[in-house]
């Protein structure tokens, strides 16, 4: 395939006749199309496929930049290590791979920053770190990150993304369930603003917790929302499930969701809900 072959290119090797050197990592292929796309290209489109529309995961940085007024964003000062309460071998390992390849210290970012203007507390997940599984460290940004918006008496936005607990802090992983769920009922006594917006994928003890306890429930078009996957399902019901079970638009069918908003809407279309909470 072209994409096999660009990959494998140095960065300075030519095609034999040509004088246009073709850089490594430019490209990137949908993954419904099957279109190679340039990064660049796909960046300025809002990480959306120019050709079928289809939505890509996004870094924390990049809807940082989408959502956030550029300049405000101020980071939460809580400094966590992600323990190994099971003591796998490889899990420290796999951390440290991740962090240099992503950037990341953790699958979610915390904070406070302005929409539009209005001041909020936003988390931010992230599913190129382990899927945006949820840990010890991630429960405790989130559960921190509502204790600051009761505290500043701010709204609070959480952008979730993520494959659902955290396998390998085991029962731990769990935990932050509960602790989260309890933190967003505290949230929801002081009458704060709480908007969940769910992306591609929301699963597992994310959508069974914090996700889909928001005022305002809102999703990606196409994002795929649920506990456990479709095949899973059909296994332990023995049955088939209906076309399009379990996608934001099935969801939003069937009263899960409060409504389904395009990328370049997200920004506007919070920021108006949270004028309308103030009045």
């Amino acid at each position: 395939m072209i994409v096999d072959k660009i990959k494998k290119r140095q960065p300075t090797a030519k095609r034999k006749g040509a004088d246009i050197d073709i850089p490594i990592g430019k490209w990137v292929k949908c993954e419904e199309c099957k279109e190679i796309i340039y990064k660049e290209e796909l960046r300025n489109n809002l990480n959306i496929c120019p050709v079928c529309g289809h939505y890509f995961r996004m870094h924390i940085d990049r809807r940082l930049e989408l959502v956030v007024d550029e300049g405000t964003y101020k980071k939460f000062d809580l400094d966590i290590e992600t323990t190994n309460p099971l003591n796998i071998e490889e899990y420290p390992k796999k951390l440290k791979a991740l962090r240099e390849k992503t950037g990341l210290k953790e699958a979610v970012a915390c904070g406070t920053g302005k929409i539009n203007g209005e001041e909020v507390v936003i988390c931010i997940m992230d599913s190129g770190f382990l899927m945006g599984s949820m840990g010890v460290v991630v429960g405790e940004k989130i559960t921190y990150a509502i204790e600051q918006a009761i505290k500043k008496r701010l709204p609070l936005i959480i952008f979730s993304v993520s494959g659902g607990a955290r396998m390998q802090e085991g029962i731990i992983s769990l935990m932050q369930m509960a602790k989260t769920t309890a933190a967003l009922t505290k949230l929801d006594e002081a009458g704060l603003l709480y908007i969940s917006v769910l992306t591609d994928p929301t699963y597992g003890g994310v959508t069974a917790s914090f996700a889909s306890l928001g005022d305002i429930i809102l999703a990606e078009p196409k994002a795929m929302i649920g506990f456990a996957g479709q095949r899973v399902i059909e296994q332990t019901i023995g049955e088939s499930l209906p076309e399009g079970f379990q996608t934001a638009e099935f969801l939003l069918e069937h009263g899960f969701i409060d409504k389904i908003v395009e990328r370049k809407d997200l920004k506007n279309v919070i920021s108006n809900l949270i004028k309308y909470h103030k009045n």
